[in-house]
C-alpha cells in the first residue's frame, strides 16, 4: 500500500507544505488536499476514517449476503480534516464472479470519486442530473435529520466499471463498481448509513484489503 500522500485525482506522489507554501502540490493539479495512504479493514482502519472527518463515511447496511468490509480511504491532512472518504466493499457478484464496491463522500473539487470512476474531473460535469434518476438509495447518520432518500445517476466511466453519482448532505457521493455487471447491485434499494454516528454499534465483517483503494 502507498507509504506516502498522494493526489486524489491522479494518483501522484505530492510535495508536503514547506516554507513557500502551505498547500500540498501536485506536478500536474497544482495546490490539492493529499489522499492519505490506505487503510486496512479492521476496527482500526475505520477508526482513522472517520477521525476528525468532515464529510460521511458511507458504508451499506446491511451488507448484501457474503460481503465483506475490505478498507478505507481518506483525502486532508490534520489541519483540514479529512474532505473525502471512501470505503470499498467486497463479495459475490450477482451475475458472476467477485465484485467490489467503492463508496465515495467528497465536497465538491476534491476528485477522489472522478478518479476512481476513471473520469477527468474533478466532478460529475454539467448534465449528469438530466432525466429521471437510475437509481436511489436511503441514506441515515448523525448529522440527517431523518432517513431520506438520494437519488443517483449511471454515467459512463472506465469501461470495466459502473459509476453512479449523486448528492447527499451536501457532498457528492459516488458508487463505483467492479466489473460493469456489478453495477445491478445498485437497482436494489440499498442503505446506507454514515459510519462517524457514534450511537452505531454495527458488527463490521472485514475482509481482505481491496487493492482498487490503491489503484
Amino acid at each position: 500500500m502507498r507509504a506516502e500522500p498522494t493526489c486524489p485525482r491522479c494518483g501522484k506522489r505530492v510535495g508536503a507544505p514547506n516554507l513557500w507554501s502551505s498547500d500540498w502540490s501536485c506536478p500536474v493539479h497544482g495546490a490539492v488536499l493529499p489522499r492519505q495512504p490506505s487503510r486496512r479493514p479492521g476496527p482500526e482502519g475505520l477508526a482513522a476514517a472517520v477521525h476528525d472527518s468532515r464529510v460521511p463515511v458511507w458504508a451499506p447496511w446491511p451488507l448484501p449476503l457474503s460481503w465483506l468490509v475490505t478498507g478505507f480511504v481518506t483525502v486532508g491532512d490534520e489541519r483540514t480534516g479529512a474532505r473525502a472518504s471512501a470505503v470499498a466493499v467486497s463479495g459475490p457478484g450477482l451475475v458472476s464472479g467477485l465484485a467490489d464496491m467503492l463508496l465515495v463522500a467528497e465536497e465538491p473539487g476534491i476528485g477522489l470519486g472522478a478518479y476512481y470512476a476513471g473520469l477527468a474531473g474533478p466532478d460529475p460535469g454539467a448534465g449528469f442530473d438530466d432525466g429521471p434518476p437510475h437509481v436511489k438509495v436511503e441514506v441515515s447518520g448523525p448529522f440527517a435529520v431523518c432517513d431520506h432518500s438520494v437519488p443517483m445517476w449511471s454515467i459512463p466511466g472506465g469501461p470495466d466499471r459502473a459509476v453512479y453519482v449523486g448528492e447527499a448532505m451536501g457532498n457528492w457521493l459516488w458508487a463505483i463498481l467492479w466489473p460493469a455487471d456489478a453495477g445491478v447491485l445498485m437497482v436494489d434499494r440499498t442503505h446506507l448509513v454514515d459510519l462517524r454516528d457514534p450511537g452505531m454499534e454495527l458488527d463490521l465483517p472485514y475482509g481482505a484489503f481491496c487493492p482498487r483503494l490503491d489503484a
